[in-house]
């Protein structure tokens, strides 16, 4: 988790919406267009903040067995977010037999998440205490794959290890970015570049706008403009 991007990089890249950065990744040609991203079934729960930018602390959680399938490794979470370059992200997958029917935090642990620097949670199981975490940790940001009113039986049986969110593949220090739109991780190779590039996105998209509202539109240009 060494490696992070430079100066005000991440600062930056919470000026500009998840969509644009998506589309300036793929200007690097360093993956395959449909990778690198969560599926439809995550779900931003604040759209309305701004962007979440952050790096990845992850762990696997347990909430819906009747016994603990393991030692409880919570406080080990607080460690490896206090020990990450900042801003984290949690990123907590579910394990067990119900994800349906997980809930992974509420308002006091996003409180305390947001004390210790973290950005916001991304988890495929379940987040409740909505109105609170908004009111008690102002700016916070939760992905989720829905809510669920009890916390069932968490335990944190593994941290800062490879995990997979709705087909979106992360690792412990990876770089994320989210919004209403959706989440997508940024290639730290790449990081600063891709804001650079996200910048010219913007530009061409503005160009593009203003030649729809030109009153002027032909067949012809309109066809050639959206391919390239």
């Amino acid at each position: 988790m060494s490696r992070t991007a430079k100066g005000k990089t991440i600062e930056l890249l919470r000026g500009i919406d998840s969509p644009t950065i998506s589309n300036a990744i793929e200007k690097f040609k360093v993956r395959d267009q449909t990778e690198g991203y969560a599926s439809a079934e995550l779900s931003c729960r604040f759209p309305e903040l701004p962007p979440m930018v952050g790096y990845a602390v992850t762990c696997i959680v347990e909430t819906t067995s009747p016994e603990p399938s393991g030692p409880n490794r919570l406080t080990d979470v607080f460690d490896a977010v206090a020990a990450s370059p900042q801003p984290a992200v949690v990123v907590m997958q579910h394990q067990g037999p119900h994800r349906l029917r997980s809930c992974m935090v509420g308002d006091m642990f996003c409180t305390s998440l947001h004390k210790l620097g973290a950005a916001g949670v991304v988890t495929d199981g379940g987040v409740r205490d909505i109105s609170g975490i908004r009111h008690r940790a102002p700016g916070f940001q939760v992905f989720a794959g829905g809510l669920v009113v009890s916390h069932g039986l968490p335990t944190y049986l593994d941290v800062n290890v490879p995990v997979t969110i709705c087909g979106l593949p992360i690792r412990p220090g990876d770089l994320l970015h989210g919004d209403g739109s959706g989440l997508v991780s940024i290639p730290l190779d790449i990081a600063d570049s891709v804001l650079e590039q996200a910048k010219a996105v913007l530009k061409k998209e503005s160009e593009y706008i203003d030649f729809l509202n030109s009153g002027a539109i032909s067949l012809e240009e309109l066809k050639y403009r959206i391919t390239h």
